[in-house]
């Protein structure tokens, strides 16, 4: 009975272990983003960490954490600080029609109800957009571009991911006031738990684009976005980066 307590196996242990890396991962997080300029990067890093966790693949996550903010960070960033700025834009647009624009009636609601629609726009941007650059080689041009597709493609996904993450920041507000340390508990994973959650619902569409060929180690090739058809096929012309990388893969499966 102890030998099978003290098994790493052990789904006891398993949880304490996944813990630990929400933990890590959250300290991580916070640190990376503390220049806020680098949130996009440490943002990147966090779902490459969490997707690989979900796919059962992670194999250190200060090591992978590290590796994915140094190979997106340019992306990352040129992504991120526009989104920045247009975030800023936003919030002080609602309060200028909300405050200077009091006394408008239908106008000042119609562009309020306007800006929270753009709003949307842009948290369904935030959702995929960290997430799609971490799993896909492409230029930030159609990461972007791919990233808007999918959060509308998968609407269903999309709304269950908001909730999802509406419900632990509500249940973990309440807690605060009746059980303080479910909320503590909470905040020790802070946005890595978030995180985990729209990987698992991310990876099932992630999955449908990567190529059919390399289903069993689909972890040792990063593929071109741009060159999966949407069944998961690849396009007839494949970049020669995705072609060669399948042939490696390929040869390597021979010998």
């Amino acid at each position: 009975m102890l030998q099978g307590f003290f098994n790493y196996d052990n789904p006891i242990w398993r949880f304490v272990g996944r813990l630990g890396d929400m933990i890590m991962l959250n300290v991580l997080w916070i640190v990376c983003s503390l220049p806020v300029f680098t949130i996009g990067a440490s943002t990147t890093a966090l779902y490459y960490c969490t997707l690989k966790i979900v796919r059962n693949e992670d194999y250190g996550d200060i090591k992978m954490f590290f590796k994915s903010f140094r190979l997106n960070f340019k992306q990352a960033t040129v992504i991120w600080i526009p989104m920045l700025i247009a975030a800023c834009v936003l919030v002080f647009d609602f309060n200028f029609f909300g405050h200077v624009m009091a006394e408008a009636g239908a106008m000042r609601i119609i562009l309020q109800a306007l800006t929270i629609a753009i709003m949307v726009l842009w948290l369904f941007l935030f959702l995929y957009v960290w997430p799609v650059l971490s799993r896909f080689d492409n230029t930030v041009k159609n990461t972007v571009k791919n990233a808007v597709y999918m959060s509308v493609r998968y609407l269903g996904s999309t709304f269950a991911m908001l909730i999802s993450d509406v419900i632990v920041i509500v249940f973990a507000y309440i807690c605060l006031f009746y059980a303080g340390w479910i909320t503590a508990f909470v905040l020790l994973m802070g946005y890595p738990l978030l995180a985990w959650i729209n990987s698992t619902m991310l990876e099932h569409i992630f999955e449908k684009y990567m190529p059919k060929e390399d289903e069993r180690k689909v972890h040792e090739i990063k593929p071109i976005l741009q060159d999966v058809n949407i069944d998961g096929s690849l396009k007839t012309d494949v970049s020669r980066e995705t072609e060669t990388a399948l042939e490696n893969l390929k040869r390597s499966e021979n010998d």
